[in-house]
């Protein structure tokens, strides 16, 4: 887990340029990883990571005393969103739009059985739109409600875009495990 000490925010709202090299090497690391759930390209990842940062330091004097967890917290939310600023600019249409009713219960994957490598190359291959759903649901904790409205989509089409990229990626598992498509 990355700590960042209250007394290294408080040099970086000073200008203190050794703080923010400091930050940015504590966190670096994690948020390229935050970027690249979303941004499948190395460039557009990089890219999107630059800007972070440069949110991250126009902005951290708005950063009341909070230690360790919190402030991490803050900047993954700025990388998701710079993410997902990069995905609207780049794709008009990215989400499929559905009033489909979806079943209620799907086959479940023993995710555990499989890498952290392997899972990641998986979720790289789902198309964008079902990508950034499944990240927002799984890993940002966001609900069909939060996930519509931070993607301009109807619930419906946040819960049918999570189905799909679930079976799309149990499909994709199993063929790199080798198994039935």
């Amino acid at each position: 887990m990355i700590f960042i000490d209250n007394r290294l925010i408080e040099r970086i709202k000073r200008n203190d340029r050794k703080a923010m090299q400091e930050l940015y090497s504590l966190t670096v690391r994690y948020l390229f990883a935050v970027c690249q759930r979303y941004v499948v390209n190395e460039e557009d990842v990089r890219d999107t990571l630059q800007e972070t940062y440069i949110k991250v330091f126009k902005n951290i004097k708005e950063i009341k005393n909070q230690e360790g967890s919190s402030t991490l917290s803050w900047m993954t939310r700025i990388a998701v969103n710079e993410s997902l600023m990069l995905l609207r600019k780049r794709h008009k249409e990215i989400f499929i739009e559905s009033d489909k009713e979806i079943p209620d219960r799907e086959e479940e994957l023993e995710v555990e059985r499989f890498s952290p490598e392997e899972l990641h190359n998986a979720i790289q291959q789902l198309p964008t739109g079902y990508r950034v759903v499944l990240n927002l649901y799984a890993f940002e904790d966001k609900s069909h409600k939060e996930i519509a409205q931070l993607l301009g989509i109807k619930e419906s089409s946040s819960a049918s875009q999570l189905h799909r990229a679930k079976n799309m990626l149990r499909k994709i598992l199993l063929k790199q495990e080798g198994g039935i498509q």
